[in-house]
């Protein structure tokens, strides 16, 4: 065989891997880049305002820490073609499949009114009316979920994925010092001393990047994808690959807000791009832009992970291959979720600022319950098989429930205690 045939079925192979891949990426990618969300904005935005690059660093820590919790559900999944709430609910009973149930319908539906309070703050810079706002991109989600399959809805959210990288230029457009973001932002440091205020912000910034929502609506995409064990390897790749972007984009919304802003009290991302705009126009265009599309990911993908969940729970039709006739209870409920979120953010003097930082702090108390759950089920053999938790994988997820937990008890006892940090 000449080097020239071996050099094509060289090129073929790699090709016919290329193509297997774009076939099954979609849910880790989607659920990364989504967890990137209004109030994810808005929680990197405030971050890097007040705090400069100095926490960049516990940003590059959650990137691994993502990939390990997501990269589970993949593997659930696929193996099981269970959703995460059915599983549980198999697992461990109807009363703490209730427990996670109703604790991923609060978290979700809250997470839900900081979308839309994103899209309205963003698309309001542009003089839009957030009455207009709220009723065209309800109909756009209801649209999107109607598209007749799976993966038409999954290719149209990968679009707006591609968006929400237009954090990155952003970035170059303000020529942020190199030497200060390595030294100031990758070392490890608790500017100002660990107090209540830092404290508040590493565990907002934890609970934007790992939420309960994005473990149900990954293992129920790859579920919805009908991904088999032999797909879990790309499944993993794409995972990978999300909690890259994912990542990548938090610290480039540090960078900006962290170059510009720092020393500013910054309470939302919408009032950091009109702040960004009198120092740079399309940087802060950009970052409106941003923040829309980051709400608008976030809602579409709680929504269907909850719809998801309760299908799975109450045996309804709950797969986006069905026509609306075929599954009209998860349907409804996917309508009735976006609908109320949405008219929350129309609300006359509603506390919308507090409501956004909250949830990110909400979610991460309820987060070590769902990740015990998850890290159980995959330690049963007779489910899993081999594909069962590794010894590593198990040390690694362990200690990352650990160690939420007890950042979560120090908030707790910080709230009660306030003088205790100080």
């Amino acid at each position: 065989m000449s080097i020239f045939t071996q050099l094509y079925y060289q090129y073929r192979k790699i090709i016919k891997a290329i193509k297997l891949f774009l076939i099954i990426s979609g849910p880790g990618i989607i659920v990364m880049i989504a967890d990137n969300d209004a109030g994810g904005i808005t929680t990197y935005a405030a971050t890097g305002a007040k705090y400069g690059y100095n926490l960049i660093w516990v940003i590059v820590i959650l990137i691994p820490v993502c990939y390990y919790v997501q990269e589970m559900t993949v593997r659930l999944g696929a193996v099981t073609k269970r959703g995460h709430a059915e599983a549980i609910f198999e697992g461990f009973g109807a009363f703490w499949g209730w427990f996670s149930l109703l604790d991923l319908l609060i978290v979700n539906w809250m997470t839900m009114v900081t979308e839309f309070i994103g899209m309205t703050s963003a698309l309001k810079i542009f003089g839009v009316s957030p009455y207009l706002t709220v009723i065209v991109m309800c109909v756009v989600m209801v649209g999107m979920v109607l598209s007749g399959s799976y993966w038409t809805w999954e290719k149209i959210t990968l679009v707006f994925c591609g968006l929400n990288l237009i954090y990155i230029p952003c970035a170059f457009l303000i020529n942020p010092s190199v030497k200060d973001i390595i030294s100031n932002g990758l070392v490890p440091n608790f500017p100002g001393g660990f107090n209540n205020d830092l404290f508040f912000f590493l565990m907002a910034n934890v609970g934007t990047t790992i939420a309960p929502w994005m473990l149900f609506f990954q293992q129920s995409a790859v579920v919805d994808k009908a991904m088999k064990e032999k797909d879990i390897p790309w499944g993993k790749i794409d995972t990978f690959m999300g909690s890259m972007f994912t990542g990548v984009v938090a610290v480039f919304i540090i960078i900006v807000t962290g170059t510009v802003l720092k020393g500013v009290a910054v309470d939302d991302a919408a009032q950091a791009s009109i702040m960004l705009m009198r120092t740079n126009k399309h940087v802060g265009a950009l970052m409106a832009i941003g923040l829309f599309d980051a709400g608008f990911l976030g809602a579409v993908c709680i929504s269907l992970a909850s719809s998801w969940a309760f299908g799975e729970v109450f045996g309804w039709a709950h797969s986006l291959n069905y026509k609306i006739k075929e599954a009209p209870w998860f349907y409804a409920f996917f309508f009735l979720l976006v609908a109320s979120a949405g008219v929350v953010v129309l609300i006359p003097k509603a506390p919308l600022v507090l409501i956004t930082l909250f949830v990110q702090v909400v979610a991460v108390t309820l987060l070590p319950a769902a990740l015990v759950f998850l890290i159980l089920l995959l330690n049963n053999k007779k489910t899993m098989g081999e594909y069962t938790n590794s010894l590593t994988q198990n040390i690694v997820t362990v200690g990352i429930v650990a160690v939420i937990i007890v950042i979560s008890s120090i908030y707790g006892i910080s709230t009660l205690f306030p003088d205790i940090l100080k």
